[in-house]
């Protein structure tokens, strides 16, 4: 949702812009192209073989203090957002910066590019069976545009003035300026219930679990110790394209440790099922063991396609010192990466020659 867009949106070019009368569209896509068309199954790396049931234990780090993830104070639970919320649409992962409908089975875009229209799902509802509407999102827009979340939401939903309901499933965003993003920063707002929240209190810092119209709903949870979702038999949109065959383990169980080396232990003792590493000494020396050399622990990389990006100094050639491109030059030949690598990091790094790795932008 959000924390995956904010770094991606950039440069968006919407394929309905038109000077002719729009029609409603179930996406938005960068290039004017939508991989998926109207009325499309399921997106194609979604497995139809995917069975459903069984139980997935996760961890995470710290403790949560809260059930809103959207306030400014406290910690939430790790998955809460993403698990038990929904916005009005859902990226796709195998193309481009496109957005299908989810909450909104229809999306229309003014012709002169100040606004967009969102039509709703009739059957949309939230986990205690209460309809989704044009009135839950206009409370989600002025939830996120207030001083109530946390400053990034209003910074980045600034563009959207207001939300004007044109009837019970269908409203519209009013933008400052025509702006291309727009449409899709608009699509991206997670969508809560007026009536839950108005009756509970947005900024309530008791933990009682939220009301979502997402595929999960909390179960239970100890706080600093473990919250578990459960699949909600009821949900809305487990047929719908853009969730087909998604969402299949009956429950997720996050596990809290206060550091990430108690979680390595954790995890070779057996108490969760997956980790993902990102530490050089934590793949090397501390994944291993007799567990790893017998295969009850499987250890594996996953390639990818995805722009790796770069990490690395960077200079600031406003300095005097700086702007001499043989002095750049010398600091980058004085770091020794072979050393480096050889030494601190395992040999689990190569030398970045692009600022797009990974990426067929590469030098």
């Amino acid at each position: 949702m959000i924390n995956r867009a904010l770094g991606a949106l950039i440069g968006l070019q919407l394929f309905f812009y038109s000077s002719q009368p729009l029609l409603a569209a179930h996406g938005l896509a960068i290039d004017g192209n939508l991989k998926y068309p109207f009325g499309f199954e399921q997106f194609n790396y979604v497995s139809d073989k995917a069975e459903k049931g069984g139980d997935l234990t996760l961890h995470a780090v710290g403790s949560f203090d809260k059930m809103n993830p959207f306030t400014l104070k406290g910690s939430a639970p790790e998955g809460l957002q993403n698990l038990v919320f929904e916005t009005l649409t859902e990226s796709s992962l195998d193309e481009p910066f496109a957005q299908y409908g989810l909450l909104a089975k229809d999306i229309m875009v003014a012709e002169d590019g100040l606004s967009v229209t969102f039509v709703l799902h009739e059957e949309a509802r939230f986990a205690d069976g209460s309809e989704v509407t044009a009135e839950d999102v206009k409370f989600s827009v002025n939830m996120m545009k207030s001083d109530l979340v946390h400053p990034l939401y209003p910074y980045y939903y600034a563009d959207i003035t207001d939300a004007e309901i044109k009837d019970k499933y269908t409203v519209t965003l009013n933008f400052k300026q025509r702006n291309r993003e727009l449409p899709l920063i608009a699509g991206q707002i997670p969508v809560m219930s007026k009536a839950f929240y108005e009756q509970q209190g947005f900024d309530n810092r008791e933990l009682l679990p939220p009301l979502g119209s997402g595929p999960y709903r909390v179960k239970s949870f100890k706080q600093g110790r473990y919250i578990t979702y459960e699949r909600n038999p009821e949900y809305w949109a487990r047929e719908h394209p853009v969730r087909k065959h998604m969402y299949n383990f009956d429950t997720i169980t996050y596990k809290y440790y206060k550091d990430r080396s108690v979680a390595v232990e954790a995890f070779k003792a057996g108490e969760f099922d997956l980790m993902l590493v990102n530490v050089a000494k934590q793949w090397v020396r501390d994944i291993a063991g007799p567990k790893v050399e017998s295969g009850a622990i499987i250890k594996q990389k996953f390639p990818h396609r995805n722009n790796a990006g770069m990490q690395g100094f960077v200079m600031n050639t406003r300095r005097p010192v700086f702007r001499d491109k043989a002095v750049r030059q010398a600091i980058g030949l004085a770091f020794d990466f072979e050393w480096t690598n050889k030494t601190l990091f395992y040999d689990q790094y190569e030398r970045s020659d692009s600022y797009f790795s990974n990426s067929y932008l590469a030098a």
